[in-house]
């Protein structure tokens, strides 16, 4: 008998926590969906002006014009076109109208037209501020013999330019042949791929239990 209530409070505590892990993991995907949505909802106001001081967490996204001019210097990130294949994304300096240094991610070009000239000019641009996260423990550091950056390091850009850490992303043509790439409101969301794996885990840690139930029972029998 003592197996038996042992074998089932065993039981029954892994289910609780598996399906605890998996309502968990529901909550959070209501909680990222609802980032998407307000991301998405900041994307479609209108323009401003540059805020002075913009906040990371409130401003991310937040569509913004720029009138001054690209200074002609570049840090060339590592990236990939689904149909073009490997490339850069070209973020240039640039030197807004009251004097501010900034960083304009410009968009993609093949690797071939990495070195192509794109020099100082007067521009327009408009765009959405962003604070990428694409750095991780396992993104490779700057490359100082080749020049390549393997993530949009805002901060190490930005030291690497002589600008504030602050990245406008175009999201249309800024000419020189690059193509944009705008900013989209994406989000890793696995949310809901990890509350089914623990839900399922719940129910083989059932059955399992069961199992182990039954065969107590038949040696007892």
């Amino acid at each position: 008998m003592r197996s038996i209530l042992f074998a089932l409070v065993i039981g029954l505590a892994g289910v609780a926590v598996l399906l605890s892990l998996g309502v968990w993991q529901l909550r959070r995907l209501e909680w990222k969906e609802g980032l998407i949505a307000t991301a998405g909802q900041m994307m479609e106001r209108p323009a401003t002006p540059l805020p002075a001081t913009p906040d990371p967490a409130a401003d991310r996204y937040l569509p913004v014009t720029v009138t001054g001019r690209f200074t002609g210097d570049e840090a060339h990130v590592l990236t990939a076109d689904r149909f073009r294949g490997p490339g850069f994304l070209v973020i240039a300096g640039f030197e807004t109208a009251d004097g501010r240094r900034i960083l304009i991610d410009r968009g993609y070009v093949p690797e071939a037209e990495r070195r192509a000239p794109r020099p100082a000019r007067a521009a327009d641009v408009t765009g959405n501020l962003n604070w990428p996260d694409d750095m991780t423990p396992s993104t490779p550091p700057h490359d100082e013999k080749t020049g390549i950056w393997f993530g949009r390091d805002l901060p190490g850009i930005a030291a690497a330019l002589g600008t504030e850490p602050l990245l406008v992303i175009a999201r249309s043509d800024t000419g020189d042949g690059v193509t944009p790439v705008p900013a989209a409101a994406t989000f890793r969301n696995d949310h809901l791929q990890y509350a089914i794996t623990w839900f399922l885990l719940a129910a083989v840690w059932a059955g399992m239990t069961l199992a182990y139930l039954w065969r107590i029972r038949q040696r007892k029998a």
